[in-house]
């Protein structure tokens, strides 16, 4: 049976705001780190998604200075100027991993235990694909409010978890620990005071939901 084990680096997460991304499939929609998938964590669509500074989940994006102002509008209507996150869609969760993938392979004709342990610290936190007119911190609490959920906008990964599985006759087992994030979509923009608003922008958002393992098999070559 072949190891292989973890290292010991941290890894911090830095990024801006990105533009929009697709909102394709629900990656792993229980985000159960007892489920044993067929294939390695897709985080693909991850691509277009930019890592937000745990500096920068609080910062409010600044009014557009181009409000024509209520005088500019039929009747003077007039609305308080304020940036608008409105969630419309809750995903899957998808893993992002802390460290390399760790596996065992299984040579023999029957079955046999692979344990994985952790051994890489870092942090993950919120990824952003689209302009978001609020701040992190606000699209969270929309998100949690709506769907009934608990997020962080950042989570520290410690190191010492295992995860022990059955590692069938002739498949490799495979094991990569990490932060579920929760995939969301919404739409954001901003209110003039004079009651128009900016273009709707589709903000797709990962935001951590809860640490765990994914665990994947292969059959052997």
């Amino acid at each position: 049976m072949q190891a292989v084990a973890g290292g010991s680096t941290a890894l911090m997460l830095f990024g801006g705001l990105g533009t929009q991304a697709a909102f394709a499939d629900d990656g792993d929609t229980t985000g159960n780190s007892a489920t044993v998938h067929e294939t390695a964590p897709d985080e693909v669509d991850e691509t277009d998604a930019v890592e937000v500074p745990s500096n920068q989940v609080d910062t409010e994006p600044d009014i557009p200075s181009t409000d024509p102002g209520p005088g500019n509008h039929p009747g003077s209507e007039y609305c308080d100027p304020i940036n608008v996150y409105t969630p419309t869609y809750k995903g899957g969760y998808h893993m992002k991993g802390i460290g390399i993938t760790q596996s065992n392979t299984n040579a023999t004709s029957r079955n046999m235990t692979s344990t994985f342990t952790s051994t890489t610290t870092g942090t993950v936190g919120v990824a952003i694909a689209g302009h978001l007119s609020t701040s992190v911190q606000v699209m969270i609490a929309k998100i949690e409010a709506k769907y009934d959920v608990t997020l962080s906008a950042s989570v520290a990964v410690g190191i010492s978890t295992s995860s022990t599985i059955t590692t069938p006759a002739h498949y490799s087992t495979y094991g990569k620990y990490g932060v579920y994030r929760m995939r969301n979509q919404g739409v954001s923009y901003h209110y003039y005071t004079n009651c128009a608003t900016t273009p709707h922008v589709t903000v797709t958002s990962y935001t951590p939901h809860h640490l765990g393992w994914y665990l994947w098999e292969t059959k052997n070559g």
